[in-house]
């Protein structure tokens, strides 16, 4: 029996190889749009500075990215076919759809012809230098650009997945984001960049997806992904985002959300696949009476390790928000939930509330949470919670009494558990889709 112990690796050998993936991967092609390179220069400089989190780090303190660094990771290439796209498409976004395949757009597996001629969905380069240049205060300048994965992501930044939703316009169908990762024979990495700006008085619906071309992968890869969202003056987002990489893989995303006065912003978050998988999910509230609802699933077995980190900082008055998270955690799985709500003193009379549900299915299984709000404000209405529990043995022998061998009851009871989440996603298809996923994630 071999009993050497890996090293946990020091704070120097995590700058090392920071820097290594940086110098393996972090530089991307020349590009005709000027300030891409001004981004790329400003993100190798924080780099430069910074290591790979480790548990002492408070952020990561329940995140171990020690697995991460026994690989070497390439830069991701490859093609994917045409029926891996079919099997996934949304009826209801037939001709709404956008393909990234490894960070790159896929413009023969992308149909974005039923979408108005006022709304633009493809790639950054696809647009005009003018076009591109006005995209320019909004790519790569929300708050928390400097964060670690987020400042790797931006070293690379070569294509954007781009959703330009004009003043005033109600886009009725879905736009689905397809991002697609394509495994090697040696390990490696993709770093899709997504950015959605909805303008004043505007109104779309997301179903933003990442999967792999196979649900097990012999050499696994990395996925560090980037999404910003911008919402002017009374412009609402409905976005689901829905995480299903291979179990032989690492997912590291970010989802940062600006929103100006009377805007309304929901997202539906899904984490089923993925060895080790982290989202960062941040809002920031520029203006007053915003809504903002985030509603999160995760559901893992095995040995897969999950990570949801929110922050909304309230930054102005009359805000309302809203967060349910839950967590299904089977076999030897664990889970993280760290959900933050700032209400400084500028953000008076805000309604806030956030509740953590988790159900743990084994009694290997581990959650740690954190609820928590920070109020200096004095005129508010702030609550936060976190329960966890087990399957009730009564509630399983209650429906076997009526027929359901043990397996069922135990689906229907995680079904039920997973549904207050499943039902607000506003696409049937996608719906459908997750409620089979919960049982069988693959």
């Amino acid at each position: 029996m071999n009993n050497q112990v890996i090293a946990e690796p020091t704070e120097l050998n995590r700058s090392d190889y920071l820097a290594a993936l940086l110098a393996s991967c972090g530089s991307a092609e020349s590009s005709k749009i000027g300030w891409l390179a001004e981004l790329r220069s400003r993100s190798i400089a924080l780099i430069q500075e910074q290591a790979i989190p480790t548990m002492r780090d408070e952020e990561w303190r329940f995140t171990d990215l020690s697995a991460l660094l026994q690989h070497s990771f390439q830069p991701a290439a490859g093609v994917v076919a045409d029926s891996l796209v079919a099997a996934v498409k949304l009826p209801e976004a037939m001709n709404s759809r956008l393909t990234f395949v490894n960070g790159r757009y896929a413009p023969s597996l992308s149909n974005v012809t039923g979408l108005p001629a006022n709304i633009f969905v493809g790639s950054l380069t696809q647009l005009s230098p003018a076009e591109s240049d006005s995209l320019q205060q909004y790519c790569g300048q929300q708050p928390g650009y400097q964060e670690v994965f987020t400042a790797l992501n931006t070293t690379a930044l070569a294509d954007v997945a781009v959703v330009w939703v004009q003043k005033n316009q109600i886009v009725n169908q879905p736009i689905h984001l397809l991002f697609i990762t394509v495994a090697g024979e040696m390990a490696t990495i993709s770093q899709p960049r997504c950015l959605v700006v909805a303008e004043s008085g505007s109104s779309i619906t997301l179903v933003q997806e990442y999967i792999a071309t196979s649900e097990k992968v012999a050499v696994p890869y990395f996925c560090n992904s980037v999404t910003e969202v911008w919402l002017s003056e009374n412009a609402e987002i409905n976005h689901t985002r829905i995480q299903q990489e291979s179990t032989n893989s690492f997912h590291v995303g970010k989802t940062a959300i600006s929103q100006a006065a009377r805007s309304r912003y929901t997202i539906n978050t899904i984490s089923l696949g993925a060895q080790l998988s982290r989202h960062n999910l941040e809002v920031f509230q520029t203006g007053e009476a915003t809504e903002t609802t985030l509603n999160g699933l995760t559901k893992i077995g095995g040995v897969q390790i999950s990570d949801t980190h929110s922050a909304i900082a309230l930054n102005h008055p009359h805000g309302t928000t809203r967060q349910l998270h839950k967590c299904v955690v089977d076999d030897h799985a664990r889970a993280i939930f760290n959900g933050k709500v700032l209400v400084p003193k500028a953000a008076q009379m805000t309604d806030a509330g956030q509740l953590n549900r988790n159900l743990l299915l084994s009694s290997k299984a581990r959650i740690d949470t954190k609820p928590q709000l920070e109020i200096t404000a004095d005129n508010v209405k702030c609550s936060h919670g976190a329960t966890v529990s087990q399957l009730e043995a009564d509630e399983i022998f209650y429906l076997q009494s009526r027929g359901l061998d043990i397996i069922n009851a135990r689906d229907l009871l995680i079904n039920a558990f997973a549904t207050e989440i499943i039902v607000k996603i506003p696409v049937a298809s996608v719906r459908e889709k997750l409620s089979v996923a919960v049982i069988n994630p693959f």
